[in-house]
């Protein structure tokens, strides 16, 4: 055999192509069939000669080629309904030199039926495993969130990412600073899963939601008879549930300066003392705290001890508030929708631009927590494919309307430097110096904006 006879020839490319275990269709750029193998014919019932030219959706059921040759993004792995069974579909645009979407080539997988059963069991027999062993883990641990839950790709979220790495297997406190919404409870369990105390329980405690009387019995729990309707053998607080693990204390600066006392005791002797007890009980615990309060104030104030702030705050983090890294708003839009309609069911595969420059300019005084809210409605009540400006919130599409003709420009301004300054306030905690530092503008000309613009 000569080398010209070993090469591929056209005609064994016709022949494989059309009798591929996939199946194959390709349309151009109109969504119109080009090609269509023999086998997708067949399965579908369809003379290949007659499918060309028309267009798909008049041919295959449920399909999205023409979809993916719209948007020029590919859809692998999708699961597709046809004629009673679901399929695998993978759709991938095909691109010119300069870039244009020119079509679209689509193959099917799994056109055996029962292998696809076969394979779906296998899947659904592996995925249950899966899930019962993050059931299992989450039981005996409490983490919930790892690292990969933290979406986001601006340097803020990047650096801070690096930073969980650099610290985690260290056994030193951590102070979580941000607004409420930022997600700090996040962070907090992805230095515990990712520390050496990962397979030992992560404990929390909202220090701000538990009555002041409450809150002792909860930290370091009770012994049998320490008071009127303790429990039979007592109960046990969270620093001897965390024994070994990590404490997480959200809302520390809550806390009473009595309760700061025990704590801070707690902490530098390595043991807790439960309500009515005779001795002292030995922990190894490690404390991660969280706030949105400005403890140095509180500090000046004398409302926070400062022996404590020091205790804790040996390595701070700052969490970003959303309107700070505002090139994370698409990606969280993205990842909340697909969490919404995975849970849901609904279909909704983006977001308008238009709706997307609302979101974006919005200034998300709730954070994260605020924007996974408004997205779940908006996902409810879209009707199309797309999140529309329509289906947000009015608030949020009249707070960067301008109305044209109703005020002056003057009054315009003026709304202008009153949202600035209300923003930097917020951003800086109340911070009023370092506003009007932020803001370019003495102290007492901040002071007289505020009064102006009757900012408390």
């Amino acid at each position: 055999m000569g080398v010209k006879d070993s090469l591929l020839t056209e005609e064994m490319m016709d022949t494989i192509i059309a009798n591929a275990f996939e199946w194959i269709v390709v349309v151009n750029h109109e969504g119109n069939i080009i090609y269509m193998n023999d086998s997708y014919c067949e399965f579908i019932g369809v003379d290949n000669k007659e499918v060309i030219g028309k267009h798909v959706t008049e041919v295959i059921e449920n399909t999205r080629m023409h979809e993916v040759v719209k948007a020029g993004k590919e859809e692998l792995a999708d699961l597709q309904y046809i004629k009673g069974n679901y399929m695998i579909a993978n759709r991938v645009p095909i691109f010119n030199k300069n870039g244009e979407v020119i079509g679209a080539y689509g193959t099917v997988i799994f056109r055996d039926t029962s292998e696809w059963d076969k394979m779906n069991s296998h899947v659904k027999s592996m995925l249950g495993r899966i899930r019962n062993y993050l059931q299992e883990y989450e039981q005996q641990t409490g983490v919930k969130y790892t690292l990969e839950d933290i979406i986001g790709n601006s340097k803020l979220i990047k650096l801070l990412k690096d930073k969980v790495k650099q610290i985690a297997a260290s056994d030193v406190s951590i102070l979580i600073r941000g607004e409420s919404g930022t997600g700090k409870e996040l962070f907090a369990h992805s230095i515990h899963q990712l520390s050496n105390r990962s397979q030992m329980p992560f404990i929390k405690l909202n220090c701000a939601a538990i009555p002041e009387h409450l809150l002792e019995s909860e930290l370091f729990g009770y012994e049998e008879g320490a008071f009127t309707g303790a429990k039979k053998g007592g109960k046990k607080g969270k620093f001897m549930l965390a024994d070994g693990g990590t404490l997480f204390l959200d809302e520390i600066g809550d806390m009473s300066l009595p309760m700061q006392i025990k704590l801070l005791r707690a902490l530098q002797e390595g043991e807790v003392e439960p309500v009515g007890a005779i001795k002292p009980i030995q922990v190894n615990v490690r404390v991660i705290a969280a706030t949105n309060r400005p403890l140095e104030k509180m500090m000046e104030e004398k409302r926070f001890r400062d022996d404590l702030y020091y205790r804790i705050h040996v390595i701070p983090f700052q969490i970003p508030s959303l309107r700070e890294r505002t090139e994370d708003i698409s990606l969280l839009v993205e990842h909340f929708i697909q969490k919404i309609c995975k849970r849901t069911g609904r279909r909704i595969t983006s977001v308008t631009e238009d709706a997307l420059d609302v979101l974006s300019r919005y200034r998300w005084p709730g954070n994260i927590r605020e924007l996974e809210n408004v997205i779940q409605a908006a996902v409810h009540l879209s009707t199309g494919e797309k999140l529309t400006v329509e289906v947000l919130p009015d608030y949020m599409r009249d707070s960067y309307s301008i109305p044209i003709g109703s005020k002056s420009l003057k009054e315009t301004l003026e709304d202008a430097e009153k949202q600035a300054i209300i923003q930097t306030l917020e951003k800086y905690q109340n911070d009023k110096l370092v506003t009007a530092k932020q803001l370019g503008i003495s102290k007492s000309s901040l002071y007289e904006k505020l009064k102006k613009h009757k900012i408390q």
